[in-house]
């Protein structure tokens, strides 16, 4: 073969084209491994060796993100129990089959407020932790529908400037603490720290939660924003744990296998109805073998059909169907006496593996994640725990307080999950709440009561504090990793949530808002005003917000607050670093400078 010029082209000799092709891929594998390796050393070294020198080059590279002070207008004083994504005025645009218009609708970004939502007329302070158990001052939850509606049933009763509350019920006119003492009989679990944590649904004003407070059970109660319209207020005000929620269409914001026990004490909610998905919802959140506490409708229907505006049949065939549908989810009958009836869900998956393929509700696929829970669908099939968890059952897993230190099992669920990770993180929260304490004197005295670590991974800062007069509401991203159940097996206390969005409380119900590099997280997705907004929103006049952010943010934050008449100060942390910042904000008690309108306009 000829070039262009003629002169005979030489073939290279392809002989030796192989070898050197190989000699050339390994040099290039070589260098591209030893470089993996340099780097990685070199990484090592620079973390074990010059991290300060690190440090110190971010910090003198980090510009402070700067924004324009803007003073926040007042809401209108007929927004000050405004619940943006389980408003009132919202209702009509949604249908009320099955509750559905009880349920999170969140405003969109247009119909958000701008504005700082105003405490009622005459507002006070608080009535400190345990005393606020039993009253509260009528001018923070002025609501004199609830009061004549529940005073006969001794949920509350006004006496003065204050309600009071003598802890009856529907079912416990003797008192919660003789209702509470009989399921203690019921369910000698109760009394041993093998039961935890608890979830009241339809929980009135959270009596039942409040007195199992001093009987070593964290109970969250949970009910809508219905007509009672204050009934999680009540709660909160009292300083019992509390949260808005409904069981309609969507999964309760819980992991799967988690509270001890559940509790409905005539709420009126239609176990049977919609094929059981209700109860199934139940069985999803509960630890297997954890208890399902029922009073009320159809339990005792024999004595007390007749004071139910009822047929003793109807009573009875009520009775038969909640019998089958609990069988078929693989309860138990436990314990019943008078009012209480107590079943158990299965402890292990022997049950579960004898159910018959075509019978209902059937067993469900592996479609869907159980942990699931933010804005997910109910499902009419039964939630099988995964067999591979073998300890956190509750005849299995460590009771309490034990409990709380113990590496929970589930943590394997999660990428490099272990042991050491767990431990570290329960060291260093230890340290970091102390150093807390030192930037604000009144946390781990009666001034702080209601908590939220509102981006926590697996309670530690609730963990450190456990031993305060206080409760935290562990709060997991509905975006970040699902550390939620881990934050359970401890026996503390949380949900899901997205803070793009309003959190299911009402305004002014927690002392101490903590947040550790939530902006640094989300600010991708989340406006930081909104989420400072809603802060401002839900913590009370006089609260705390410990903010542990990037300094890339804290200026801004600063300038937020200000504008929102909170007070920041800037803190080094504990160890000095230049990286982080932490914030100590308090709000303003102040009052509306707005006309007050009458109650009755304000939800009609």
């Amino acid at each position: 073969m000829n070039n262009q010029d003629g002169k005979p082209v030489t073939q290279p000799d392809k002989s030796r084209i192989v070898p050197m092709a190989i000699i050339f891929v390994v040099l290039c594998g070589s260098s591209f491994y030893m470089g993996i390796i340099f780097c990685s050393e070199k990484d090592r070294f620079l973390s074990i060796y010059s991290e300060k020198s690190i440090e110190s080059h971010k910090e003198s590279s980090i510009i402070p993100l700067q924004i324009k002070y803007i003073s926040y207008p007042e809401c209108s004083i007929d927004f000050q129990d405004y619940t943006p994504c389980t408003d009132p005025r919202r209702w009509k645009k949604y249908i009320s089959n099955r509750l559905t218009l009880l349920e999170r609708h969140c405003p969109p970004k247009l119909e958000r407020k701008d504005c700082l939502v105003p405490p009622p007329d005459g507002y006070k302070l608080p009535i400190r932790w345990p005393k606020s158990r039993d009253e509260c001052w009528y001018s923070n939850v002025p609501n004199e529908w609830i009061n004549k509606q529940k005073s006969n049933q001794h949920w509350l009763k006004k006496e003065g400037e204050k309600f009071i509350f003598p802890g009856g019920g529907t079912m416990f006119p003797n008192g919660v603490g003789k209702y509470v003492d009989l399921m203690q009989d019921l369910i000698p679990e109760m009394k041993d720290g093998t039961i935890r944590t608890a979830i009241d649904t339809g929980c009135g004003v959270a009596s039942w939660g409040g007195d199992l407070l001093d009987r070593g059970i964290l109970a969250l109660s949970l009910a809508p924003r219905d007509n009672h319209r204050a009934q999680v207020q009540f709660a909160l005000e009292r300083g019992i744990p509390a949260i808005l929620g409904v069981l309609s269409t969507r999964r309760l914001p819980f992991p799967s296998n988690s509270f001890d026990m559940a509790h409905c004490s005539r709420c009126l909610i239609p176990w049977t109805e919609f094929g059981g998905i209700y109860l199934l919802e139940i069985h999803r959140i509960l630890r297997p073998g954890g208890f399902w506490v029922l009073s009320g409708p159809p339990i005792n229907y024999k004595r007390r059909w007749r004071g139910w505006n009822t047929t003793i049949d109807a009573n009875r065939s009520d009775y038969e169907k909640l019998q089958e549908l609990l069988t078929s989810l693989c309860f138990k009958m436990f314990n019943t006496k008078g009012d209480i009836a107590v079943w158990q869900k299965s402890q292990d998956n022997n049950c579960y593996n004898k159910l018959i393929r075509d019978t209902y509700p059937p067993k469900c696929d592996d479609g869907l994640e159980p942990d699931s829970a933010w804005y997910t669908p109910l499902r009419s099939c039964i939630v099988v725990p995964d067999p591979k968890f073998k300890k956190s059952g509750l005849s299995s897993i460590s009771k309490w307080p034990e409990r709380l230190h113990v590496t929970p099992e589930r943590i394997s669920m999660l990428h490099h999950g272990s042991d050491s990770t767990f431990k570290h993180d329960d060291s260093k929260w230890k340290k970091q709440a102390a150093y807390y304490k030192k930037l604000i004197p009144e946390l781990g005295t009666d001034k702080i009561r209601n908590i939220m670590d509102m981006n926590t991974v697996y309670g530690g800062f609730a963990a450190a504090l456990i031993d305060d007069p206080v409760w935290v509401m562990n709060v997991v991203s509905s975006y970040a990793t699902n550390t939620l159940p881990m934050v359970y097996d401890r026996g503390l206390i949380g949900t899901f949530h997205d803070w793009c969005e309003a959190f299911s409380t009402y305004p002014r119900t927690y002392d101490l808002l903590h947040l550790d590099r939530l902006f640094t997280l989300e600010s991708h997705r989340c406006e930081m005003k909104y989420v400072l907004l809603e802060m401002d929103r839900i913590l009370r006049p006089s609260g705390y917000a410990i903010i542990r952010e990037s300094s890339y943010f804290t200026d801004a934050i600063t300038t937020i607050g200000k504008g929102m008449r909170w007070e920041c100060r800037k803190e080094d942390t504990e160890n000095g670093s230049g990286i982080q910042k932490i914030l100590v904000c308090q709000k303003k008690l102040w009052y509306s400078s707005n006309p007050r309108v009458q109650d009755d306009k304000l939800w009609n």
